[in-house]
């Protein structure tokens, strides 16, 4: 075997790796921007477990405060005026800007 058999077998092999890690994150990134992930179910696992709501007004939860909701809660990463949007607790799903759940942080 020659050098040049094994410098393009390294090349294949850091491209097939390569790819095998970036289509994924790739795949999510587009499916982000073009606003096509699925949303949130309450009935979600992580959901469950943060309280989540679709609608903050039927939140029971004791550290609620009024007025609060996903759309002004630091971990949203929506866009102003939406009514989906991704959410840094929910990676891959988008939670509706009018929910809330217990992992709220206020926006500074």
């Amino acid at each position: 075997m020659n050098s040049e058999q094994t410098v393009n077998r390294r090349k294949f092999v850091k491209l097939t790796l390569g790819s095998a890690i970036a289509a994924p994150l790739l795949a999510g990134r587009l499916a982000q921007a073009g606003g096509h992930l699925p949303k949130l179910e309450e009935s979600d696992p992580q959901a469950v477990a943060l309280k989540y709501k679709h609608d903050a007004a039927a939140v029971d939860a004791d550290n609620f405060k009024a007025g609060s909701n996903c759309a002004n809660c630091s971990l949203f990463q929506g866009k102003e005026g939406n009514e989906w949007g991704p959410c840094g607790i929910f990676p891959g799903k988008e939670v509706a800007a009018a929910g809330w759940c217990s992992a709220y942080n206020p926006k500074a």
